[in-house]
């Protein structure tokens, strides 16, 4: 393997069990340590609620399989997708096109590469390769979303949640909600919830003044996050998307609240990964538990909405794709022409000076024919020495790759 690979385990493949166990709770350590591993020369972690994806530069002492046990302990090889070369610049704009999300189309994925670039871009992981395919990867996604209707309709994990209760409840008009995490997720939920004809909203976060700031912007209530249990009793709705790594709804937690509600239901949809609510709150009366698996089928319903604008979005990812690999041949051929003409010049300087100092001490005018024909024949001879040396070599092993090549780069007919 060498090149631009990918790893990747994503929902649409793994459960949500799955991507718990693959989930890098520490994001720039793990990047230090990819990047320290052998045949990495640079990497990016790609980090949503449903899905993981490694992009790394790799060489050939790279091994792919002893990397995915070190780095994925606890999940089974088998999850773990693979693409390599164009197949996994392919992916990248597909992802960066939200045609891989589990919201076809959906917006939130473009923040979340910026935000990968920039982690590793402070972690010093991100080098020119991974650099010019990602910054390609969001002028896509942008293209895309102005070009083509593919995020009509639900664009955000975060309104196909509020969709779902809509579909659970039946309405959301004159319902009370509460909306723990006032992150990214959590926001994007409470956007779409304050679109709605609500009886009241009420706001939770652990870091309070970001709770308030929700609240203050979108016309609800701040909640102390220490005071959740006493609004659990009041909401007909929860909706919890912290990136909490406990749980924040116990089962004793919600059973005490339940116990005050009297017999009134109490709809609770987790959004987060990992999950904010323990399992066993699904077996208590009068509560409804969803999670995002429960959000796939509102995912294949906008599928069937979108389908028809998915066929511009891959025309527009060829077309893209074709000129980034033609970014890439150009910029390798830049590298070398570089190199090429750093070295002879270099050598010229080193030739001239000899030069330089042979005509200072030259008294007699008939040498200087003589010094300067030494030192053309001399940056000639240098210049070609190593390329010589290479095509004997070559001739006398038989490699008329190499010798063909040659004969074309010096334009020379060959024999």
């Amino acid at each position: 393997m060498n090149g631009i690979c990918n790893l990747s385990i994503t929902h649409k493949w793994a459960s949500l069990n799955d991507l718990e166990c693959a989930r890098i709770d520490n994001v720039e350590g793990a990047l230090k340590a990819m990047h320290a591993t052998d045949g990495v020369s640079e990497c990016v972690i790609i980090q949503t609620c449903n899905r993981i994806e490694l992009y790394l530069y790799v060489t050939n002492e790279f091994d792919v399989n002893s990397f995915i046990t070190r780095f994925f302990p606890s999940v089974s090889p088998e999850l773990i997708g693979r693409y390599e070369a164009r197949e996994s610049l392919r992916h990248l704009m597909r992802l960066a096109s939200g045609l891989d999300s589990m919201i076809v189309g959906e917006d939130q994925i473009l923040g979340q590469l910026k935000e990968a670039v920039e982690i590793a871009t402070k972690e010093d992981t991100l080098g020119p390769d991974l650099g010019l395919a990602l910054s390609k990867a969001i002028k896509v996604g942008k293209r895309v979303r102005t070009e083509t209707y593919i995020n009509r309709g639900s664009v955000s994990v975060g309104s196909a949640a509020v969709d779902l209760a809509e579909r659970v409840m039946g309405t959301l008009e004159d319902k009370a909600i509460l909306s723990i995490g006032a992150g990214e997720l959590g926001t994007l939920v409470a956007v779409a919830l304050a679109e709605r004809e609500l009886k009241a909203m009420f706001f939770s976060n652990r870091t309070f003044r970001r709770a308030q700031t929700l609240a203050k912007r979108l016309g609800g209530t701040a909640v102390r996050f220490d005071n959740i249990d006493d609004y659990l009793c009041q909401a007909d709705l929860v909706i919890s998307a912290t990136a909490a790594p406990h749980y924040i709804l116990t089962y004793d937690k919600v059973r005490r609240a339940m116990q005050q509600r009297h017999g009134q239901s109490l709809v609770i949809i987790d959004i987060a990964n990992p999950r904010d609510v323990e399992e066993s709150v699904a077996t208590l009366d009068n509560v409804d538990l969803h999670n995002i698996d429960d959000l796939r089928k509102i995912t294949e319903q906008n599928l069937k909405k979108r389908r028809s604008e998915i066929g511009k979005v891959l025309a527009i990812i060829n077309q893209e794709l074709d000129l980034l690999e033609w970014q890439y041949k150009k910029d390798r051929a830049n590298d070398l022409i570089a190199s090429l003409y750093q070295n002879a010049e270099e050598l010229r300087a080193r030739e001239l000076e000899k030069a330089y100092n042979r005509l200072r001490c030259e008294a007699d005018l008939n040498n200087y024919e003589q010094i300067l024909e030494d030192l053309t024949g001399s940056i000639v001879n240098k210049l070609l020495f190593e390329l010589t040396a290479s095509l004997r070599e070559a001739a006398a092993n038989d490699d008329y790759d190499l010798m063909s090549s040659a004969h074309k780069l010096f334009k020379r007919q060959e024999v």
